[in-house]
């Protein structure tokens, strides 16, 4: 008799740690160029890399697809 088991599905470990997805749905992220040569930009770009954003509408389809579990 064959066992008729589906695979589990998994969360994406590098999106995971990337993305938080919050109670109203929406896909927080961290926005990029705050990492390195921090002496080339100007105080105002790293002030306004500094908070948080959210993911956009048409991506946050496979965000969520990866964040399956979370």
């Amino acid at each position: 008799m064959a066992n008729k088991t589906t695979n589990k599905t998994k969360t994406h470990k590098g999106a995971a740690k990337r993305f938080r997805l919050k109670s109203s749905g929406l896909i927080k992220r961290k926005k990029r160029g705050l990492r390195h040569i921090l002496s080339n930009k100007s105080s105002k770009r790293k002030r306004q890399l500094g908070p948080k954003a959210f993911v956009h509408p048409s991506d946050s389809k496979g965000v969520k697809r990866q964040l399956v579990n979370r």
